[in-house]
């Protein structure tokens, strides 16, 4: 009897944040449009007082100007040479008529919540690998009529379940799955099979294997290596003298379709977080009221996402980025676990005070970590977590008594 197949599917979202807001705009529907504005750029509605008929006028990238960044953009702002983590003025220079939405992560976990719940009603072994992608085993899903005909399947709950698109790509690994997805995106369904490795994977850029950055690639050029089939036939020796055991020999196996790697049903986070960049450079003291309003923001935030998750940590900490690029980092350790996003904000606040401020700030962010279960809270001792009374630079009142 011959060993079971292994069927790897890769699901990947279709321009996952874009197509939420486009369920919510329909009249924006081939359209270019970038999704990464901030509250200024909410569409302003109106009713006419006749008709009663609702209109609605939406903010354009001509004239942007700030520090923004595209978080997602539609295909047709893609066909524009517009695409996520394009700075929104360069974005702007190429598409002055596009559109711009603010971001709204609620609405997308909401519906990330939503695919997910669908693929799982069919094919239970998931592997999370972020709000708009996952791996799923499906070699053990019964498919009497075929591996293609299951995936269309999860391609149409994933539809119903939440009005949108998806790509689906099929293999013996998670590796060439990931690839084969975004091969005939949007709506895709790409099976890599037998003779394919070699037909549909080898044309392709060394940088489209999962693991290859731009720096390995430009490595890679300088060996006159530029595709994967070009990687898969270099010596492994070669591989291994430029770029160290482990990576050349990783490269060399990844050229030629080998992974070993499972789908990975659960696991547990290291840490939640929240971040923010600016439009423009804020100041500590100057801007003292508009960061304080962002920093409870994100505090909240990260506390209603370990709430929703069930999660509680201990080491709390900050995120900075200034104005010339430079990141720093600061974190604590509280005594009891938390979830709460009071003390959360204290905690923080506390890493603030280690932090210098005298440069403008583009980049806020606020971790929490060392997580645990959050029914496991209660087999910590009760130990109170201190509380720190002097104010961090970003407290508009003064802290309570401790």
């Amino acid at each position: 009897m011959p060993a079971p197949r292994n069927v790897i599917a890769h699901l990947d979202m279709d321009a996952f944040y874009a197509s939420v807001e486009l369920l919510r705009y329909p009249e924006l529907r081939g359209r270019a449009v970038v999704i990464g504005g901030g509250p200024a750029h909410r569409p302003v509605e109106r009713v006419d007082p006749v008709t009663h008929a609702l209109t609605r006028s939406f903010a354009t990238l001509a004239g942007y100007a700030g520090r923004g960044v595209i978080t997602t953009a539609t295909y047709e702002a893609r066909a524009l040479g517009v695409h996520s983590a394009m700075g929104m003025m360069k974005a702007a220079a190429l598409a002055p008529d596009a559109v711009v939405l603010p971001v709204d992560f609620d609405a997308y976990r909401h519906h990330s919540r939503l695919f997910k719940a669908a693929v799982r009603e069919i094919a239970p072994r998931i592997e999370d690998r972020g709000i708009d992608e996952i791996y799923i085993d499906l070699s053990e899903v019964p498919a009497p009529a075929g591996i293609r005909v299951l995936a269309q399947s999860i391609k149409d709950a994933v539809r119903s379940a939440t009005g949108l698109g998806c790509s689906i790509g099929l293999a013996a690994n998670k590796l060439l799955a990931k690839i084969a997805s975004d091969l005939d995106k949007p709506d895709g369904l790409t099976v890599i099979g037998d003779g394919d490795l070699e037909r549909r994977i080898w044309p392709l850029p060394a940088r489209r294997i999962n693991g290859i950055g731009p720096k390995s690639a430009a490595r890679l050029a300088e060996m006159q290596i530029r595709t994967i089939g070009e990687l898969a036939h270099a010596g492994r020796d070669a591989l291994v003298a430029r770029f160290g055991k482990a990576q050349g020999e990783w490269m060399h196996d990844a050229a030629h379709g080998r992974d070993t790697r499972e789908v990975v049903t659960h696991s547990e986070p290291k840490s939640i977080s929240r971040e923010t960049t600016f439009d423009r450079d804020l100041s500590a003291t100057r801007d003292r009221d508009a960061l304080s309003q962002i920093f409870t923001g994100l505090c909240n935030g990260v506390g209603e996402d370990l709430l929703r998750k069930g999660y509680a940590g201990r080491t709390i900490g900050v995120k900075l980025r200034y104005d010339n690029f430079v990141t720093v980092t600061r974190d604590r350790t509280i005594a009891m676990p938390t979830q709460d996003a009071a003390v959360i904000r204290r905690a923080a606040g506390s890493c603030l005070k280690r932090v210098a401020l005298e440069r403008r700030i583009r980049l806020l962010g606020v971790r929490v970590g060392a997580l645990i279960p959050a029914d496991a809270v209660a087999t910590f001792s009760n130990t109170p977590a201190r509380n720190d009374a002097t104010p961090s630079l970003f407290d508009t009142e003064p802290a309570p008594d401790p």
